[in-house]
């Protein structure tokens, strides 16, 4: 017998595969197009090959902005991820705390990126915000908008606060999914918390950190509008990470070509990351499985 395969269904694929290419091809090759000419009034164009790409690779100013991206977000990686597994630890499994618990572990996601640099950047106004009256009250030369080790530390504490709680959600996830056979046979072992939490609960939380590293590698390399609201890249450069650096080349100086190579680069370094994480993941996946 002859199977007979019926492709009606691609119709329905179709629209999905049209709004992706709407959406994320079409733009994508615009830049491509963009990083390799040199753009003039009256939409002339000039091929430039590879010029663009040299360019950014060899600036000081893009490595610098690269530095600067991956001190904040491997920083922030190693705060948010131990200090949500901790928090999640900390969390009740039953009872009616549970949802108190989740619905004020949510309340920092609900908030707009905007709004939230716009709250952080009142907060902490050394002579309004009430941290920086805390702060210098207490002795510290406190002003995030003059010095650049308490910008950084203002950037930080921000993300921190904003994003701490995905990584708390995802970990409370993978922590409520063991079962009670587990904790029962460890007790009856006489196993320490340390014991439990090394041999039982970092080994099922595995795959949960994983998607929360990778979720949050990428949204903390791909960060622009908390940044930009607090602090505008300032003081001087000091808190000028990849993103905001990009739109004053693209938008500030109105350099096209060199923006579309910056972007190319920039989507490349993202995506080889999280090949990386994925990878990874998946390895974990397949040992979970075997």
């Amino acid at each position: 017998m002859t199977k007979t395969w019926n492709n009606k269904a691609w119709f329905f694929v179709l629209p999905v595969l049209a709004l992706v290419a709407f959406n994320a091809l079409i733009p994508l090759m615009t830049v491509v197009n963009y990083s390799v000419q040199e753009s003039f009034g009256g939409n002339v164009f000039f091929f430039e090959g590879t010029k663009w790409y040299s360019q950014v690779l060899n600036s000081e100013r893009f490595r610098a902005a690269l530095g600067r991206q991956l001190i904040f977000t491997f920083t922030i990686l190693a705060i948010e991820v131990p200090l949500g597994v901790l928090i999640a630890l900390c969390m009740p499994r039953r009872g009616v705390w549970v949802s108190v618990c989740l619905v004020l572990m949510a309340l920092p996601l609900l908030i707009p990126w905007n709004v939230v640099g716009a709250i952080w950047n009142i907060f902490a106004l050394p002579d309004l915000g009430l941290l920086g009256r805390v702060l210098n009250g207490i002795g510290f030369d406190y002003n995030f908008t003059r010095q650049a080790g308490d910008a950084w530390f203002t950037l930080i504490v921000m993300d921190v606060w904003h994003w701490t709680s995905l990584v708390v959600l995802l970990a409370y996830a993978g922590l409520i999914s063991i079962p009670d056979a587990y904790y029962q046979a460890a007790k009856i072992d006489g196993a320490s918390r340390w014991a439990v939490f090394r041999h039982i609960q970092l080994p099922k939380m595995k795959r949960v950190l994983t998607i929360a590293i990778l979720l949050r590698f990428m949204d903390s390399f791909m960060i622009y509008t908390e940044p930009f609201v607090l602090t505008g890249g300032g003081p001087g450069n000091s808190t000028t990470v990849l993103s905001i650096d990009l739109v004053k080349i693209a938008l500030g100086q109105f350099d096209l070509g060199q923006a579309a190579a910056m972007s190319i680069i920039y989507f490349l370094i993202v995506l080889v990351f999280s090949w990386v994480f994925y990878t990874v993941m998946m390895r974990n996946e397949g040992e979970g499985q075997s």
